[in-house]
């Protein structure tokens, strides 16, 4: 016997076929509908993190991160925020991927256990993927104009970051 994702995808095509028969209505039509809407969804949102994924890759290979963080050192000293942490700070509202293998590298040079580890680790757990989910989003949602949803998306991103810093401090 398979584990449970093993039987989770044919288990729910075989529920959603029994509901269509039990309601009379054609379950292939409607998966095939449903399918397409699916697709209709993927034209809208593929582009924009087509173009999120490049530019994360273009501040990486550039050396624009590096420009950044050095940049925003002085702010570390004001906030108690771990320098080894900034680029996962900087990175964390455009790409989950990129921040997880940001903060796997912080935990393999500084240690799992040390202050940047802790705090990469609590900063993970707590922000969110700002223009990603911005783009995929409002992108499915045909909402064109964010107004004040990325800044203010942007400011619970700093508040997270600054919380994750005093939380590892705190309890670590």
């Amino acid at each position: 016997m398979g584990t449970l994702t093993d039987l989770l995808v044919p288990g729910l095509l075989a529920a959603l076929c029994c509901a269509a028969l039990a309601g009379k209505r054609d379950a292939y039509t409607l998966l095939i509908t449903g399918a397409g809407e699916g697709l209709q969804v993927m034209k809208t949102v593929v582009p924009a993190l087509v173009v999120l994924l490049a530019a994360v890759a273009l501040l990486r290979e550039s050396g624009a991160m590096e420009a950044l963080t050095a940049f925003l050192a002085p702010v570390c000293a004001v906030t108690g925020l771990p320098p080894e942490v900034l680029p996962l700070a900087v990175i964390r509202p455009v790409s989950g991927s990129a921040a997880l293998a940001v903060g796997g590298g912080i935990m393999a040079a500084c240690g799992v256990d040390s202050m940047p580890g802790r705090t990469a680790a609590v900063l993970l757990g707590s922000t969110e993927t700002t223009f990603y989910v911005v783009s995929v989003y409002f992108g499915a949602a045909g909402i064109r104009r964010s107004r004040y949803a990325i800044p203010a998306a942007l400011i619970a991103d700093c508040t997270g970051f600054l919380m994750a810093s005093v939380t590892a401090r705190l309890f670590f």
